[in-house]
């Protein structure tokens, strides 16, 4: 039977409390873990993550088998442009499916971009990565990192059909070292994993969580 998938929209993620801790964003450039292209971001927001995430990551890569490396693509996101990114891909729903309710493209839309008031991404407590070799060249992941449901008939989540046996063998080496480090993933994108949030609150059984909202700050406070 395959597991419920519990989405972002749900009202149990926004009822979990958060009990901030207080810990600092830290660049991810300064760790030891491989990112992406420079963003047109002079503040290198993309790049920092909560301390206690960055630690989780560099334990899940010295999990990897030899040759294998983390690739950061995204962590934290200013709460201005998530926004923006919801917004968007939700008007983009109620294009195509003009009959929906405000609660349907709500939940539907939070398969792929969080509501703004309880996103990871925003606290500082998710990342979106993927494998690489050595040499810096990313694996095959079965889809492009952040396609959307549209666009990959569904194979972005993480056990989602018309997956490669590729990609799929390459998405259970990730999965395994991130879950092994404490990470959680959000199954409807093989690439989102938290730690922290009140999503993984969630899924851990935690009862609270211990980032929230963050702005980043001339030191990463």
């Amino acid at each position: 039977m395959t597991a419920e998938i519990v989405l972002m929209a749900d009202p149990r993620i926004a009822a979990i409390p958060v009990e901030e801790c207080g810990e600092p964003l830290v660049d991810v450039r300064r760790s030891g873990i491989r990112t992406g292209k420079e963003r047109l971001d002079e503040a290198g927001a993309y790049a920092h993550l909560r301390e206690g995430v960055v630690q989780r990551l560099l334990h899940a890569q010295e999990l990897l088998p030899d040759g294998l490396r983390l690739a950061m693509v995204e962590g934290y996101r200013p709460l201005e442009l998530q926004r923006e990114y919801f917004e968007e891909y939700e008007a983009r729903l109620r294009h195509l499916n003009p009959g929906w309710s405000a609660a349907e493209l709500r939940s539907a839309a939070s398969r792929y971009v969080s509501p703004p008031e309880i996103a990871p991404h925003s606290a500082g407590g998710a990342v979106d990565l993927t494998l690489a070799d050595e040499d810096g060249r990313e694996l095959d992941m079965g889809t492009p990192m952040n396609a959307s449901p549209e666009e990959s008939a569904g194979a972005c989540y993480t056990d989602g059909p018309g997956v490669s046996p590729q990609g799929r063998a390459n998405r259970a080496v990730l999965g395994a070292a991130l879950t092994a480090a404490g990470l959680v993933n959000y199954p409807t994108e093989w690439w989102h994993w938290s730690y922290g949030d009140r999503y993984w609150a969630l899924r851990t059984g935690a009862g609270t969580a211990v980032y929230g909202p963050r702005r980043l700050g001339p030191s990463g406070a």
